[in-house]
């Protein structure tokens, strides 16, 4: 079965057009996710993301985000309402723990991690999102002339990372198709087999690369490609976004404090900003006649 990460080339705007466009645009959400902390405005980010990947069909990819972000929440919750001892709202008070000692609960405490948690899980969408359905290839011809090597290991990560959990899920089936009787199989010894597997992988792959000629330096990079007729709308809506959250954000729109007590800015445009993202995500996509 193919991972949901692999790069797949369904037909469609986002992989029809360019690789730095397409990455603009993907990236202009996650920036927004870097600069607010507003829960308004990220879930705007989100839903703006969710509309990309379902738009480009990447809805695999969106869906395994959206799974190993829930589980990866749940763990920045927890562990911030343990660690942050902040906050006005206590919620659970004289809770004693071996070392730590006392800990107290808050409410804000909780509400920054889930504003935390959602943050990652937005830059995790965009990511997944970006790995189903640009071209590897593309962004390694963009970074080359930068940093040859460094586009090296970007196009093995972008390539090996799916075949990893590929190879990860066909293990997970070949344990369940053991039977009844057979012994359980936890996740560390399907870990280490993954290990030990990737690292059979790793030198086949040294030595295909050395046998090809790497090792003398990459050849010169081919002309460029046939320029899409959708890339000046994703362009276009990459850099409004980027520098409307930007301008908002240095303007003083959606504020958002844990502590001591939550405070956060639902004023109009607070909202409006939220709601023009999944709008201005799915403009490149809408045909023009």
């Amino acid at each position: 079965m193919r991972s949901p990460l692999a790069y797949s080339p369904v037909p469609g705007p986002l992989v029809d057009a360019g690789a730095l466009v397409a990455t603009a645009y993907l990236g202009s959400f996650a920036l927004v996710a870097f600069v607010f902390s507003s829960p308004i405005v990220l879930a705007g980010a989100a839903l703006a993301v969710v509309v990309a990947g379902l738009a480009s069909g990447a809805t695999r990819a969106l869906a395994l985000a959206l799974r190993w972000g829930a589980a990866l929440a749940i763990l920045i919750v927890v562990v911030n309402a343990i660690a942050s001892q902040r906050g006005d709202t206590i919620l659970v008070r004289g809770w004693d723990l071996p070392v730590l000692g006392q800990i107290d609960v808050s409410a804000e405490a909780i509400a920054e991690g889930a504003v935390l948690a959602l943050r990652i899980v937005v830059v995790m969408m965009v990511f997944f999102v970006h790995s189903a359905r640009v071209d590897p290839d593309r962004i390694v011809r963009l970074v080359r002339p930068v940093a040859r090597h460094s586009a090296m290991t970007a196009t093995l990560l972008a390539r090996l990372v799916p075949v990893a959990a590929t190879d990860y899920g066909r293990l997970a089936d070949a344990t369940r198709m053991r039977g009844p009787a057979a012994e359980p199989v936890g996740r560390g010894a399907l870990a280490r087999r993954l290990i030990a597997g990737s690292l059979d992988r790793s030198v086949d792959v040294a030595a295909t690369l050395e046998l090809r000629g790497y090792a003398r330096g990459a050849p010169r990079s081919p002309g460029p490609g046939r320029r899409s007729r959708h890339n000046v709308r994703f362009a276009v809506c990459g850099l409004i976004v980027a520098a409307a959250s930007i301008v908002a954000r240095v303007a003083g729109v959606g504020g958002f404090e844990a502590y001591p007590t939550i405070s956060l800015d639902a004023d109009a445009a607070t909202l409006v900003l939220a709601a023009a993202l999944p709008v201005a995500a799915s403009i490149p996509f809408l045909r023009h006649g």
